[in-house]
């Protein structure tokens, strides 16, 4: 199904036809068929939602750059206008950052959260990471003047290529022009304070092998949280909800019907 939420079109699907709403929230880089293990789970007992975000799968592009407030935003509107509301949330990586804007704006939106591989605390960066940033700069800098020079213009664009290359992320790499902004306003965005103010019953399932999100982060946003647990998956990575998807599946699965 297609929906038009805040100017962006947004693909999502629908499964299950009795229980209480679930949202699934993919992370960035990837797509709702990400999700499809939670919900083949979820979805006999649950009904459940799973929506492309915005630049992600057969959803359209952000009609501007996008930060996660735009995509909160996005995202309330769709469960809005297609009733899916009062839902549950399970969210991975992004998700959980848009999960956590909504929650943290609307204390108790959710009934329910749970999050893995969840982004959104910004680590002070190590003094070779400051380094490296220090040198990216400077390079570009330097690079933008040579383009500004007569007939040097797509020398420095090949310069600047190669240097976005070798310093950008992958995920940053594989996007386009447009998309980098809206990832930039993304990851700069640093949303620590926002878990003091969730007021849902919070489930944080973490792999203690995550070099995306390490756990740290979990256990940082626990203490900030109310309401809170924390699940370890030994050995997993940031995508342990794929790896041990039997075990994630049961654990979501009793901790959202543990009420009903």
């Amino acid at each position: 199904m297609i929906r038009e939420a805040k100017g962006a079109r947004v693909f999502y699907t629908l499964s299950g036809e009795k229980g209480r709403n679930v949202l699934l929230l993919h992370g960035w880089g990837c797509d709702s068929s990400t999700m499809k293990s939670v919900a083949n789970a979820l979805e006999d007992h649950f009904q459940v939602m799973t929506p492309d975000f915005p630049g992600h799968g057969k959803s359209g592009r952000p009609p501007e750059p996008w930060g996660v407030k735009e995509y909160a935003e996005c995202i309330i509107e769709l469960i809005t206008e297609t009733g899916f509301r009062p839902c549950y949330v399970v969210a991975h990586s992004f998700g959980c950052r848009v999960a956590a804007w909504i929650e943290a704006e609307n204390p108790g939106f959710f009934g329910k959260i749970v999050f893995t591989g969840g982004a959104g605390i910004r680590p002070k960066p190590s003094a070779e990471a400051q380094k490296r940033s220090s040198r990216y700069k400077k390079l570009k800098s330097m690079y933008s003047v040579v383009g500004k020079l007569p007939g040097l213009g797509a020398v420095s664009a090949r310069m600047e290529d190669k240097l976005r290359k070798k310093y950008g992320s992958p995920d940053y790499n594989a996007l386009d022009e447009e998309m980098r902004k809206t990832f930039i306003k993304v990851i700069n965005q640093d949303l620590t304070e926002l878990y003091d103010s969730f007021r849902s019953s919070t489930l944080l399932i973490w792999g203690d092998a995550d070099t995306e999100t390490p756990l740290w982060m979990a256990r940082e946003m626990e203490k900030r949280i109310p309401d809170s647990g924390l699940v370890i998956l030994e050995s997993g990575s940031h995508f342990a909800f794929l790896e041990q998807s039997a075990r994630f599946n049961r654990i979501v699965y009793q901790f959202l019907k543990e009420d009903e």
